[in-house]
């Protein structure tokens, strides 16, 4: 049974679809990443305030949301089909700021596509708010939405066979940063000079960047002391050492799975 909808989702009416994945599951797909990042913060509050049936395990995607561990998937499609979902304002969610060298080796190829100097490329990556979409890819490793339609850039024609845990990247609609070395394919245009807070298994939270987390990008040096932070998640404090490596399981909201993650939502 797959149940269609026209759910009023980010201010706008748009078409939503829902389907079962399996017998306690329930997938659904959504128009765009701005009506997905709606939906989900629609069912996160809904669970909060107690007007959601029981789900174990709450997934988002580029487009989709996945719902595990469903009691009835049919149910709960039918219902989700009428929400009244309303947009995802831009002063909701914990605030992490992430302190950044810009130094990539992709700087100058990033600024000839944006039609700036070299030095201006972090200026104007650190000036928009970001906010993690989803995560997937690697542990503890979020794709951040937030970046305007003309500074999108595409990945490299040739993928690098390893990028360094704390590399700032680029690809499309996204920013990112490695939280442990891996091969990966997109512009690299900074570094987080410690990025061992992205994914620590001893957190209750491994995950820094978990879905709905708004991001900042500021020049190292400039962050906010370790402990602070203007929405209530751990900060991330500018520090000179690099971890290279990063150890960790998956995660509902950290890990490595990001359901219906789309073919852009590689790294």
């Amino acid at each position: 049974m797959t149940a269609h909808g026209t759910a009023h989702t980010g201010g706008r009416t748009g078409a939503l679809t829902a389907r079962p994945a399996g017998r306690h599951a329930l997938l659904v797909e959504l128009p765009d990443a701005e009506r997905t990042a709606a939906f989900h913060a629609e069912v996160l509050r809904r669970r909060a305030a107690g007007a959601l049936p029981p789900v174990e395990e709450i997934v988002p995607g580029a487009r989709t949301v996945l719902l595990d561990g469903v009691p009835d998937p049919e149910a709960l499609a039918r219902r989700i089909a009428d929400w009244e979902v309303p947009p995802v304002t831009d002063d909701t969610g914990d605030v992490v700021e992430i302190p950044v060298r810009y130094d990539g080796p992709d700087l100058a190829d990033v600024a000839a596509l944006w039609g700036v100097g070299p030095g201006e490329v972090g200026a104007l990556h650190g000036s928009h708010t970001y906010r993690v979409a989803f995560c997937g890819f690697a542990p503890g490793f979020g794709y951040l939405t937030g970046l305007p339609p003309h500074l999108h850039v595409p990945r490299r024609f040739t993928p690098r066979t390893r990028v360094p845990a704390g590399a700032v990247a680029l690809a499309g609609p996204y920013s990112a940063v490695y939280p442990r070395a891996t091969p990966g394919g997109w512009q690299l245009i900074g570094t987080m000079p410690d990025p061992r807070p992205l994914w620590d298994p001893a957190r209750e939270r491994a995950a820094l960047l978990t879905p709905g987390t708004r991001v900042r990008f500021v020049t190292a040096g400039d962050a906010t002391a370790a402990g602070t932070t203007t929405g209530g998640a751990a900060a991330v404090a500018d520090t000179t050492t690099r971890a290279d490596t990063t150890t960790g399981a998956d995660t509902t909201t950290g890990g490595t799975a990001a359901a219906g993650a789309g073919p852009e939502a590689g790294a």
